[in-house]
């Protein structure tokens, strides 16, 4: 080989390695752009009936908390297969689709999967689900859209505030609505108003009643984004939680901190899950 001609291959050479390495180097810094944490505890229940799920691709970010509700193993089998079928669509999902119709088509194809394992509602279960996607303004964050049923909360952390993201569906917040609405008295209301009871959830007949995004939110850069069921927020104090996320620390971190801390209170305890996706870059 002549010297013109070895010095053309070690340059292809260095030039590949040279490529090679920018690749690995975009994939770490994607990595970093989304970090994610989640943590989960069976508190003093038998049967661990919280699943969740969190999904990355080429389309974004999708994050799903079920809460299971039944008789035995019901409210366990539910709450997994409702991940199931999420994870399932996601895969399918592509940017040319809205969000809106896939969460209207995840809840309802979960519904339809939980009755057919259970035709007695020995099984159902309550689910939130958030999905990130790039923003259509160029230099902006990620745009977030969700979409709840029952009572699994959804909330942004920012600026050292958690700030709640839609209502749920539990008879206080039925209540509240009725009653704006005039379709109740304001008595009735009142004594409506401690009630927390779930009166909307999966593995139902005619289940239609889906809380969606009336906009999606725009998130900004250090934004947490919480998914949690009722053993977390009923667990702890509202100001307590916003102190475990105000930590220098990491979104694993302080998910197993928070779930440690629900671990240490004394009595009796739910199911706790939680699960966290702090926005550091734009995707």
């Amino acid at each position: 080989m002549s010297v013109p001609s070895l010095t053309i291959t070690v340059l292809a050479l260095l030039l590949l390695l040279f490529m090679l390495c920018r690749c690995i180097m975009a994939l770490a810094e994607r990595e970093k752009k989304c970090e994610t944490g989640s943590c989960k505890t069976i508190g003093s229940r038998e049967v661990q009936e919280d699943f969740f799920g969190i999904t990355k691709s080429k389309e974004g970010l999708l994050a799903v908390l079920a809460d299971g509700m039944g008789k035995e193993l019901g409210g366990k089998i539910a709450a997994k297969k409702i991940i199931e079928v999420f994870e399932e669509l996601f895969g399918e999902y592509n940017a040319a689709d809205h969000p809106f119709y896939f969460f209207q088509k995840a809840f309802q194809t979960a519904n339809r999967e939980i009755l057919k394992l259970f035709d007695d509602e020995r099984g159902s279960a309550v689910a939130s689900a958030v999905m990130l996607q790039e923003s259509p303004r160029q230099g902006e964050f990620p745009m977030m859209y969700y979409a709840i049923v029952g009572n699994v909360k959804i909330a942004v952390f920012r600026n050292g505030e958690l700030i709640p993201v839609g209502n749920g569906h539990t008879i206080d917040v039925l209540a509240q609505d009725k009653y704006y609405h005039g379709d109740i008295t304001r008595e009735d209301a009142l004594a409506m108003l401690n009630t927390t009871r779930i009166y909307n959830y999966i593995g139902r007949d005619n289940f239609k009643n889906i809380e969606f995004y009336d906009t999606p939110i725009q998130l900004r850069k250090n934004d947490v984004v919480v998914l949690m069921s009722d053993g977390i927020y009923e667990g702890m104090e509202w100001k307590e939680l916003e102190e475990f996320l105000g930590r220098k620390a990491g979104c694993q971190q302080i998910a197993l901190d928070v779930v440690e801390y629900i671990n240490g209170k004394k009595g009796a305890k739910d199911n706790a899950s939680i699960v966290l996706i702090k926005i550091g870059e734009l995707l």
